[in-house]
């Protein structure tokens, strides 16, 4: 006679590893390195900055 399985636990664990194995490819695939994350950041700030430089500023007229 054979090693008895449960089945509930052979199902979640191969769901569990088949999950690992999406959320690795897609960290690799959409994830940012901290570079990345840093010099996004950096050209975000320089825009507003340059907007702001830019921006007219008018007095309210009573």
């Amino acid at each position: 006679m054979g090693k008895v399985v449960n089945l509930n636990r052979f199902r979640k664990r191969v769901e569990r590893e088949a999950s690992a194995k999406q959320a690795d490819a897609n960290r690799a695939r959409f994830g940012q390195t901290k570079a990345e994350r840093s010099a996004e950041a950096k050209r975000t700030a320089r825009a507003q900055e340059k907007l702001d430089q830019h921006r007219i500023d008018r007095e309210e007229l009573p």
